[in-house]
């Protein structure tokens, strides 16, 4: 997979999402076999670009190459400014959200409502493009909704705007996430151009990670969702694409050691006092399937203090470890 001068390791891509891939959680994801992660979402808004969060997001320092950045926003020479003031903080790649659902992007005529007007989308591709020397990327849905599904067209006036890659999920923006992935429209889109088309939506296994990439066609698959908590899930899927075999689920211990791993890193990213906050949902997503983890969550999420969060994860899966219980989970991951 190569996006412009950039050649990827492999086809497998985390999707940007809001409020999680951050950068430890996308330094995470890469060291676990993931190609390429794209930050979530900054706001094209040039007032926000002085707020610790704007500063935060635009921290790439130790991220291996190439850098994404996603941006989003409704105004062409807004979107350019950000591109290049995120381009002169270490960016390597640029890439325009046109496929978030969320009511709020939407009501301000950004993210996926940028579908229904086709020639203001060129008019933001061209001026993107133009105001950066890296390459700039797409993610989009299939359309408005089911009456409205025009991705074909979006992908052509991409590809004549100058994007180098395209990221499609399968679902309407009406959809949201829910009902099934439409995989035929991703193949339609392959077929209508000749940048690198990815397919994102409803790929949570290796068989479903094969399955997507022929079905589609796509020349890579864009995963979101189903990483939270399972950042291993790109060894896996890369495994199983190179061999048709699987890897060995995660042993239990193994998902202690990646999960303090990644707390620490939240901790020195965001400082304590929020570290700890955004932690609280990635140990949930962790812990999910594990017994007793229901009543861990209830408890954890009351803690105040780092310290005693970290206590009470290794308190929990030590607890995992003698009782055995982890070896029942392995042999539900490996189901």
């Amino acid at each position: 997979m190569r996006i412009g001068p950039h050649q990827l390791k492999n086809n497998l891509i985390v999707a940007p999402m809001a409020g999680v891939t951050d950068r430890p959680f996308r330094m995470l994801c890469r060291s676990m076999g993931a190609g390429m992660a794209v930050s979530e979402m900054v706001a094209s808004n040039s007032l926000l670009y002085g707020s610790e969060k704007t500063r935060r997001r635009a921290n790439h320092e130790g991220e291996t190459d190439p850098v994404s950045v996603q941006i989003v926003g409704a105004d062409p020479k807004m979107l350019a400014q950000a591109a290049r003031y995120n381009v002169d903080a270490g960016a390597q790649i640029i890439d325009i959200n046109m496929g978030c659902p969320a009511k709020k992007i939407c009501s301000v005529m950004a993210g996926s409502a940028l579908l229904q007007n086709e020639a203001l989308v060129a008019q933001i591709l061209e001026a993107v493009v133009a105001a950066v020397n890296v390459p700039v990327t797409l993610k989009i849905r299939t359309g408005w909704d089911k009456q409205n599904r025009n991705a074909v067209r979006i992908a052509q006036i991409a590809e004549a705007s100058g994007i180098q890659a395209l990221a499609i999920h399968g679902r309407t923006r009406a959809c949201a996430y829910t009902g099934e992935a439409e995989y035929d429209t991703i193949a339609e889109v392959k077929a209508s151009v000749n940048i690198p088309i990815i397919a994102n939506g409803d790929i949570t296994t290796p068989e479903k990670a094969r399955y997507v990439l022929q079905r589609t066609g796509a020349d890579a698959v864009m995963i979101g969702r189903a990483a939270q908590g399972r950042p291993w899930l790109f060894r896996e899927i890369a495994h199983f694409l190179d061999t048709g075999a699987h890897l060995p689920a995660p042993q239990v211990d193994e998902i202690q050691r990646v999960l303090i791993r990644h707390v620490h890193d939240l901790y020195d990213f965001y400082g304590e006092h929020t570290g700890l906050r955004v932690a609280r949902k990635h140990i949930s997503w962790y812990t999910k399937g594990l017994v007793g983890s229901a009543q861990f969550r209830h408890y954890m999420n009351q803690l105040e203090n780092c310290a005693e969060q970290l206590m009470a994860v290794n308190d929990f899966f030590e607890g995992q470890l003698q009782s055995g219980e982890h070896l029942h989970y392995a042999e539900e991951l490996a189901a």
